[in-house]
């Protein structure tokens, strides 16, 4: 059994630490960096959705920890971002790194059923601080699984940011120009 780094919480927006179970909006640290996160699709009607950047308020989030028993995300931990969503792609349920698209080269963040990740580990992201942060609460998401597969060597780790595509939406993908993000309960 692993056992468990206890780093610092990672805080909301009102400075309370996030736990597991709760809806978070998570809204980019600076306004002028574009919307909350939400649900996007490529093509309509065509799955899966994708997780992106909107106009609008965004869509809560909720953050399950790599370790069982915990109930405080931490910064720097393996936890599953997910979300209780039912839409014409059925259900779905957590963050997932897709494979790159030629047409854009990015690797999407999509939203899959359970256990449905295109990568080897591919659900599991971590939150750090962000440099500079925004009033000591703004953090970067990244994909480095190493709490879910500590002996694995991952070529593609690297910070999730937003990447504009040709239709004028904006994607999460993995090695973007990371996007300092915010944690708002919802």
């Amino acid at each position: 059994m692993a056992t468990i780094n206890h780093t610092s919480p990672v805080l909301d927006t009102s400075g309370k630490a996030l736990k597991s179970g709760i809806d978070y909006y998570i809204k980019p640290a600076s306004t002028y960096k574009g919307g909350a996160l939400t649900l996007i699709n490529r093509e309509p009607y065509l799955c899966p959705l994708y997780v992106g950047q909107g106009n609008v308020s965004g869509w809560p989030f909720q953050f399950k920890p790599f370790f069982d028993g915990e109930t405080v995300v931490r910064e720097s931990r393996d936890q599953m971002i997910i979300s209780r969503v039912s839409t014409h792609c059925r259900w779905l349920n957590s963050w997932s790194i897709e494979k790159a698209n030629p047409e854009d080269q990015g690797k999407l963040i999509a939203m899959q059923e359970p256990a449905r990740g295109k990568l080897p580990n591919g659900k599991y992201f971590r939150i750090t601080r962000s440099q500079p942060e925004v009033d000591g609460k703004s953090y970067i998401l990244r994909w480095c699984p190493t709490d879910m597969c500590p002996n694995c060597t991952f070529a593609d780790c690297g910070n999730i940011g937003s990447l504009d595509s040709n239709g004028g939406k904006r994607f999460l993908a993995l090695n973007g120009s990371a996007l300092p993000v915010v944690f708002e309960r919802a």
